[in-house]
């Protein structure tokens, strides 16, 4: 862990050190884990296991795709309409990196996407998603100067890039109080890391040296979930309901090639990089990447009033064994993960006042990261809070139209005073969620 984060730990000290959007914690594994939930959920703490709404995507777990709702023609199964859901969702992201041991700190801010998820009933109690949403993400460039002895100057550039990204289609289907649903999906990515040195002196012309690293990876994987449903009051103005959930993967093996570059370069101010000499050169085409199981187990409690009005709350346990992975053969500096999320919702009843038909949502979740710093865990705490913020219809040729803009803010703290490295985030999270009744039959007066 030291030593992949020299250019971490001191370059914080040295005024000389630059970087841009630097995330240097995503050098290990497959690089910085994405958020795996819908913007809602994460509102929530990130609370997964045990949600299902009939107006949002949960691709957290599959199960809940059996909560899609049509409209049914009595006494068949046949489903004479549809609330089809387009769920999207970007993130904005502020970043910063501390050395605990130094007042220097580095700030970085960018955009990304986030989700891209389909839902919609096939028949009543079954459910179908699809859709495309990144996993992981890589991104650290940070530069180093340094002295040796003769006075020389050193100059090393520590950068990396790419990530992962899942396109995946998944079912849910109710049996009674029982749901169980199943997510197949391609996951694919690619990783590319470089390190790159000049000696600088006034006496001796050195070359430039290379070592890059460019992998490439995917295959097909699965998940699955589960929830069941427990009525615990049933009257005529409220109902309150029980859900337990387990989603999760088992370890899955994903197939890789990989290039391995040493060379030496000189630097041209017109057209950038020139090889002078390529000292190896080597194609790895049957490597393989074991990609880590995952299991989360939870319960949401949700009351409703007849009036639309009502509260939700729950939690749940996420355990990833990183102690599985390898890339290539290289396990990394990771370890075992682990999470508590806890949060929930509140909707008041609905009046003609705008924000009494707002969800206001809050949660928070602590645990140890996958990054393992020498003997030390790297601790993971945050809290969150965001709406769900109607968007009125206006639209009388489509009254089945219902849309939401989902707004997220989180806070994540990674790290304390004994790593080498602290980290906090803040991430403002905002998701479009789309619906409208589809199927439906077209009628003639």
């Amino acid at each position: 862990m030291v030593q992949v984060l020299f250019t971490t730990a001191g370059l914080l000290s040295v005024p000389q050190l630059f970087a841009q959007d630097n995330s240097p914690y995503s050098r290990f594994g497959l690089g910085d884990v994405v958020p795996n939930t819908n913007i809602s959920n994460r509102a929530m703490g990130g609370i997964q296991a045990g949600y299902a709404d009939p107006l949002s995507v949960n691709f957290s777990n599959p199960a809940s795709y059996s909560n899609f709702v049509g409209y049914v023609t009595p006494g068949t199964n046949k489903m004479q309409n549809g609330r089809v859901i387009l769920d999207a969702g970007i993130n904005l992201e502020s970043r910063t990196l501390r050395n605990p041991n130094q007042a220097d700190k580095f700030s970085s801010t960018n955009g990304l996407f986030s989700y891209l998820q389909v839902g919609m009933p096939l028949r009543k109690g079954w459910g179908l998603s699809f859709g495309l949403r990144p996993v992981t993400r890589i991104s650290y460039n940070v530069v180093e100067r340094s002295r040796i002895p003769n006075e020389d100057s050193i100059l090393t550039a520590n950068t990396g890039n790419g990530g992962s990204y899942l396109p995946s289609i998944g079912t849910g289907v109710a049996i009674k109080n029982l749901s169980l649903g199943v997510n197949i999906g391609y996951l694919f990515g690619d990783r590319e890391r470089s390190i790159r040195r000049a000696i600088i002196s006034n006496e001796v012309e050195y070359k430039n040296a290379n070592f890059t690293t460019r992998s490439s990876y995917g295959n097909l994987v699965f998940s699955g979930g589960a929830q069941y449903k427990i009525n615990l009051v049933k009257t005529a103005t409220r109902t309150t309901v029980l859900r337990l959930g387990a989603s999760g993967n088992i370890k899955q093996t994903l197939k890789g090639s990989q290039d391995i570059i040493t060379e030496t370069f000189m630097r041209d101010q017109n057209t950038g990089d020139i090889r002078l000499d390529s000292v190896y050169d080597k194609t790895i085409r049957n490597g393989k990447v074991e990609f880590p199981a995952s299991y989360t187990a939870g319960f949401v409690v949700e009351n409703q009033t007849q009036k639309g009005g009502g509260w939700m709350a729950g939690a749940d346990f996420v355990q990833t064994k990183w102690s599985d992975y390898s890339f290539f053969g290289e396990s990394g500096s990771v370890q075992d993960s682990w999470q508590i999320r806890a949060g929930g919702q509140i909707r008041p009843e609905p009046t003609r006042a705008y924000f009494s038909n707002v969800a206001y949502r809050a949660g928070f979740f602590t645990g140890i990261d996958y990054i393992t710093s020498g003997t030390k865990d790297l601790p993971l705490w945050g809290v969150s809070m965001g709406m769900g913020l109607p968007v009125f219809n206006y639209n009388r040729l489509s009254p089945g139209q219902y849309s939401v803009v989902n707004l997220t803010l989180e806070y994540t703290k990674r790290g304390n005073n004994d790593n080498i490295l602290k980290e906090n985030l803040f991430r403002v999270s905002i998701g479009l969620n789309f619906s409208d009744l589809w199927f439906t039959k077209r009628k003639y007066d």
